[in-house]
């Protein structure tokens, strides 16, 4: 027996891989139906998915809009896609950190822009994805940081202007045995990735906040291994 209700069609940014892609597979397992957007979309089978790179406002736009309708709604967002760029703020060309915003924060608020009207008919929900590093900044991070700041505070003001309309969760999950570590230098990888968490439990944690009954809100979710060092 399922442990969360069906959620829905589910429209997941970043869904080809890591996070975005585990949260696909439960969306899938709980009888949902997943909706990828994604920049590289070729590995993928049976399932919809569009390509699209979250950074070009105008391409999320018309392929939000393309996909509710195809679907003949939405009943969830879930805003995966994530870079970084590490390195000290004077090593990292302007191009590359600006594109690190244009990614995390407006890739999340163009998603999430194009959904709501949607949304709003479904009374659906957001669940945007945030992380460790929107708590406490830390060196040679400063796009990362900055842009999940950002995310943090897009979304609490989100939820304050949906409430009642569209549920709104911040996931603040902490690092994660995922590819997004694959392009660091090795100064930035994780020197010890047993204290990485699943992201099917992260995945689990997304079905739990989309499964409540209408009126609660889970308004936000740090998930992390039991080892995680970032908290509180």
């Amino acid at each position: 027996m399922s442990s969360h209700p069906n959620p829905g069609r589910v429209l997941i940014t970043g869904g080809a891989s890591g996070l975005g892609a585990a949260v696909a597979d439960a969306v899938r397992d709980h009888g949902g139906t997943p909706i990828v957007l994604d920049r590289d979309i070729s590995t993928l089978s049976g399932v919809t998915a569009y390509q699209v790179d979250v950074a070009d406002t105008a391409a999320v736009a018309e392929t939000v809009r393309k996909a509710a309708e195809a679907a003949g709604g939405l009943d969830a967002v879930v805003t995966a896609a994530g870079i970084d760029r590490c390195g000290r703020l004077e090593d990292v060309p302007a191009e590359d950190w600006e594109k690190v915003v244009q990614v995390n924060l407006f890739g999340t608020v163009s998603t999430v822009r194009a959904a709501l009207p949607a949304l709003k008919e479904s009374r659906g929900r957001v669940v945007t994805v945030s992380s460790t590093l929107a708590l406490k900044g830390v060196s040679d991070a400063t796009a990362y940081c900055a842009s999940k700041f950002g995310v943090t505070g897009f979304t609490q003001a989100l939820a304050a202007e949906l409430k009642g309309q569209v549920g709104v969760t911040q996931l603040i999950p902490g690092g994660m045995k995922t590819r997004f570590f694959d392009d660091r230098d090795e100064q930035y990888k994780p020197q010890d990735d047993s204290q990485l968490n699943d992201p099917e439990n992260v995945a689990n944690a997304v079905l739990f906040a989309l499964g409540q009954p209408r009126g609660c809100e889970v308004r936000e979710l740090f998930v992390a291994h039991a080892e995680e060092g970032s908290w509180p």
